[in-house]
């Protein structure tokens, strides 16, 4: 006869060693790290309400750049020779079929870097790469140290200083290559390849007038005069193509690149009055996108990646459809910010927070909400000071 005891018996154990999902609750969040026109001050904000999380004292104002993976925002400090790095708080792990979020209260870290005149800055693939001008040096640190507070710090020195960039590729780096004449005065000349040990791999990559680079996808581009260098992973060191400015574009060159995230595309300047979108592996690489007044600053869009937006002197935010390669929504926004005057003058900065597309508006220290979806604006976050530089960090995962 069976014994239906020994049966349930066995059936329990095996159900003891099958896998049981856990318990977990989906959730969102963003956060905004704002610095301040004037003052050596980063805000960490909820981006959800506004509500100010934490402030960080600098050295002097800064410039923000979130690290790709979204852990760490980096201030880099010119005037004050010193760039400083802040945990977010908000960690998205990827686990295939889903994602794990995991939030903390944001925390400067010790592992400032200093240097003299730090200008740009590059992250690639977790490599963060920070060139100081008035030292023509590169120094580079993976963000993994940085985050555990203990930066191991590798330099890349140039023939002198200058205005210059550089991009860790792998075992290799891309480094900036001085005017031989006017390193101070005139931009650079091209760009090397050094291997591991700081020797040279091949010659030259001519790129007169650099200045301007981004990674979108596997390619990384570099704005020179007549066109951009092109570079990705080869068999045994980066491999680099130029690519030349078509002769059906007007006079003129692009001088900042942001890097499409989901799309593989570049958005760069264009003159004042435009932006153009290069799309290297087409036979259409470029596509120019006339606007209705001078361009103040532009974004790519990393939750939509079909957008990317543009904010004009004429107070209004456009938003451009990449695929079609036009402006399909305009917003009036504040009030104008005219682009006469000088450069680092206080001007709207764009960010992108889920749902949401932020613009700082310096003048009446306030940051401007724009839900993506309608591009209507929904509110204003006020913010003491003169709110400037804008970035967003942030995402979706489950908790556990």
């Amino acid at each position: 006869m069976h014994d239906f005891r020994k049966t349930l018996s066995a059936l329990t154990i095996i159900m003891a060693c099958v896998p049981v999902p856990s318990l977990a609750d989906e959730k969102s969040a963003w956060r905004l790290f704002v610095s301040d026109h004037g003052a050596p001050v980063v805000h960490v904000l909820d981006a959800a309400g506004g509500k100010k999380i934490g402030t960080f004292s600098l050295k002097s104002p800064a410039s923000l750049y979130a690290s790709d993976s979204g852990r760490t925002v980096f201030a880099v400090q010119r005037d004050g020779n010193l760039v400083s790095a802040i945990a977010t708080g908000i960690s998205v792990d990827d686990h295939g079929d889903h994602g794990d979020i995991e939030i903390e209260a944001p925390q400067r870290l010790d592992a400032d870097i200093a240097g003299k005149k730090p200008v740009h800055f590059v992250d690639h693939h977790g490599d963060i790469a920070l060139f100081f001008d008035d030292e023509g040096v590169a120094r580079i640190a993976s963000e993994k140290t940085v985050l555990d507070g203990l930066p191991h710090i590798r330099e890349v020195r140039t023939a002198s200083p200058h205005h210059g960039v550089a991009i860790a590729f792998g075992e290799h780096m891309l480094v900036t290559e001085p005017h031989p004449e006017k390193p101070v005065e005139e931009l650079p000349v091209g760009i090397r390849v050094l291997d591991r040990s700081g020797a040279r791999v091949g010659n030259l990559h001519e790129c007169p007038d650099l200045h301007g680079e981004a990674t979108s996808g596997r390619l990384t581009a570099i704005a020179c005069a007549k066109g951009l260098l092109v570079a990705k992973s080869g068999k045994d060191s980066p491999q680099t193509d130029f690519l030349a400015y078509p002769d059906n574009l007007p006079n003129g060159k692009s001088t900042t690149l942001a890097g499409g995230r989901g799309l593989q595309y570049f958005l760069g300047n264009y003159g004042s009055s435009a932006v153009v979108l290069i799309d290297p592996e087409t036979e259409d690489a470029f596509r120019l996108i006339e606007l209705p007044a001078r361009r103040v600053h532009f974004a790519v869009d990393p939750v939509r990646p079909k957008f990317a937006y543009v904010f004009t002197e004429d107070g209004r935010l456009h938003q451009i459809d990449v695929l079609a390669g036009s402006i399909t929504k305009s917003l009036a926004l504040t009030e104008p910010y005219s682009m006469d005057g000088h450069w680092s003058d206080p001007r709207p900065r764009i960010a992108v927070a889920g749902d949401n597309i932020l613009v700082t508006d310096p003048l009446k220290s306030t940051i401007r909400v724009v839900e993506a979806a309608s591009f209507a604006k929904t509110g204003d976050i006020p913010l003491d000071g003169k709110p400037f530089n804008i970035v967003a960090v942030g995402g979706s995962g489950e908790t556990h």
